[in-house]
């Protein structure tokens, strides 16, 4: 017998979740190539870590596939928000592949920073997952200057050919907070450590995070909508239990348990930077229909205004498009 779901009074949503500048723009690349390319499109790994995103985006036509070698020559392919190591563009380039970039311009932004570092002869510390799908695509473009620091253990240990030449970057979808010991390390050991302005930061993952900080005080259980391959849905479950108060990464509504809500009065509710406002809206309605919730409020700290602007290939398609058709 299933067991049932505890009464919930109220449901304190965070005014800032989900959805991110560079997450929206990526989602709209895919269905604007769908709509102007001639031929499937395919798209290289998912192209925002959500899985109901790929589905969606799937049900409209887009193929996935994990590698390059997937696609057969001359299709059109599009590049994940995550970012590609130059290997992955000379195999595309190799099987004349039609390429349109999503990587997101946070990302674009680090690796042209490792670019330029790696050139002037620095050793580059990246702090990042070596897993993911970011990390990867930075680390490709300079491996022979890159060293990966993941832990504070590392950035203790790490060795460099000249210590004054010396540079870190960071995963952008890592916050302030999850970089500082690290630096702070990096800093005393490489006293003349160079690095990048505090941009390279995700706004988004920092706006977040800051959010469930505020919250945290004010709910006795916490909701992350994301995916557990997003760094940024499991960071603002982490940030939650940091402060004491239980965090939990669902995907849909009916990942949430019974027991995690027994003696929760106020339930927080947040969604990662690549969570869609719809699946949020489910959640509230099960909070009503199953919990009994019939307070349901947001609670507000910043308002984002960032808008990224579509790659050029893109943008030059779709003129081309619209002069046809008109």
């Amino acid at each position: 017998m299933t067991e049932p779901f505890p009464k919930v009074e109220t449901l304190l949503m965070a005014g800032l979740r989900g959805f991110c500048a560079g997450v929206v723009r990526a989602i709209d690349v895919v269905e604007k190539a769908l709509e102007v390319c001639d031929g499937p499109v395919y798209v290289r790994k998912e192209i925002i870590h959500n899985r109901y995103v790929v589905d969606e985006l799937k049900g409209k036509g887009a193929v996935f596939v994990e590698e390059v070698d997937e696609v057969p020559d001359g299709s059109w392919l599009i590049y994940s928000a995550h970012g590609i190591s130059p290997n992955v563009r000379d195999s595309a380039r190799r099987k004349k592949l039609r390429t349109i970039d999503a990587t997101c311009p946070l990302v674009t932004k680090v690796h042209l920073e490792a670019i330029h570092y790696a050139r002037r002869g620095y050793t580059i510390l990246l702090i990042g997952h070596e897993d993911h799908d970011e990390t990867v695509g930075t680390l490709g473009e300079a491996p022979d200057a890159i060293r990966l620091i993941e832990t504070k253990e590392e950035a203790e240990t790490v060795q460099v050919p000249d210590p004054e030449r010396v540079a870190y970057l960071t995963q952008t979808t890592l916050s302030l907070d999850d970089t500082r010991e690290i630096l702070e390390i990096l800093r005393r050991r490489f006293p003349k450590l160079h690095g990048p302005s505090k941009a390279d930061i995700c706004y988004a993952t920092q706006n977040r995070q800051d959010a469930v900080k505020a919250m945290a005080s004010h709910v006795d259980a916490l909701l992350v909508l994301g995916a557990p391959n997003s760094s940024n849905s499991l960071r603002l479950c982490e940030v939650a239990q940091s402060l004491g108060v239980p965090g939990f990464l669902i995907e849909r509504v009916g990942d949430i348990r019974p027991e995690w809500l027994q003696g929760v009065r106020v339930l927080g509710l947040t969604a990662s930077a690549s969570a869609p406002e719809i699946l949020v809206q489910e959640v509230v309605e099960f909070a009503r229909a199953q919990l009994g919730v019939t307070d349901v409020r947001e609670f507000e700290t910043v308002q984002e205004d960032v808008n990224f602007p579509l790659p050029q290939e893109l943008t030059s398609l779709l003129k081309t498009h619209r002069s046809d058709v008109g």
